[in-house]
């Protein structure tokens, strides 16, 4: 049995999919622990005088779950914003590698790969907001 592949198909095999996929996965990494060490840094910084209150609790987290919130939060440069971002860029990381290889399988048109990715991808963001 032969399979026949278009020009672009051809230009984009299994090898070279996965060779990006491993480049999109190593500059996400590489990227969120940069931001996450810059942030760590400066956190240290401002706050290397700061005594620390066992006795009470502060929710500085709850910026991830308000984006606006966040992006203010990046706009005044506070470090552990900084850190945060580093924390969602790592999460994004690999749910940005399923979205890659659901384009890849359908510039291969491997449909039952297209559905298992998109299946993935639905488990993943479903996940991600709930």
């Amino acid at each position: 049995m032969t399979l026949k592949k278009t020009a672009s198909a051809a230009h984009f095999d299994d090898r070279r999919m996965e060779a990006m996929m491993g480049r999109l996965l190593q500059a996400g990494v590489l990227l969120a622990s940069t931001l996450v060490l810059v942030g760590g840094v400066l956190y240290l910084k401002v706050h290397a005088d700061t005594a620390v209150n066992y006795r009470t609790f502060t929710d500085e987290a709850a910026s991830l779950r308000y984006p606006d919130r966040l992006i203010g939060l990046l706009k005044q440069g506070d470090p552990a914003a900084i850190v945060q971002l580093g924390i969602l860029l790592l999460i994004a990381t690999p749910v940005a590698r399923v979205a890659f290889a659901v384009i890849g399988f359908a510039i291969e048109r491997d449909r039952l790969y297209i559905v298992v990715s998109l299946i993935v991808l639905v488990v993943l963001i479903f996940g991600l907001l709930h």
